[in-house]
């Protein structure tokens, strides 16, 4: 009655980890900044006193969530993340720690695309986004050309037509 579905074991690009630590990067950079910026301003109008030590706390919460998301998090992402795609479903597996496994089938798959931002375009990676009538599922990092035969072969396997502009 119940078929035996095997494991995902495709991987997704090496050159995510560079992409991942640049983002992550860009998004603390940010966020240090804003702190500076409020703990200057602190200093200049003297604010309560407890607003100072807060804007501490959250200053080196945040420098260690930064080694902690540019250093080790995109290795550990690249290494357990897979996705399979067969006739009847699409797969994503990843984490370590806390594991995920969706398993997508392919009647229920309203439409696939691709995304892609100035950092991943730079080292020739693409996200396929697969979109079911209750969520969006993505498949991150993936080689440019890889990711459109992806996005192809699930597009005819969930028999979606393509809308040309």
């Amino acid at each position: 009655m119940y078929q035996h579905i095997e494991e995902p074991k495709q991987k997704i690009s090496h050159h995510a980890i560079n992409v991942w630590r640049i983002t992550n990067t860009i998004e603390h950079f940010i966020f240090l900044i804003i702190i500076i910026v409020l703990l200057t301003l602190h200093a200049s109008f003297e604010w309560y006193g407890w607003i100072g030590y807060v804007l501490w706390i959250l200053l080196g919460l945040d420098i260690i969530s930064a080694i902690w998301s540019v250093f080790f998090e995109p290795i550990l992402l690249q290494k357990y993340w897979r996705y399979g795609i067969n006739k009847d479903f699409v797969q994503l597996k990843h984490g370590r720690w806390n594991m995920e496994h969706q398993v997508i089938p392919m009647t229920k798959i309203q439409y696939v695309s691709l995304k892609q931002g100035p950092i991943l375009r730079k080292y020739g990676l693409s996200s396929v986004s697969i979109g079911t009538m209750a969520s969006t599922h993505e498949i991150p990092a993936i080689q440019e050309d890889e990711a459109k035969t992806i996005r192809d072969e699930i597009a005819a396997l969930a028999k979606i037509k393509e809308v040309e502009n």
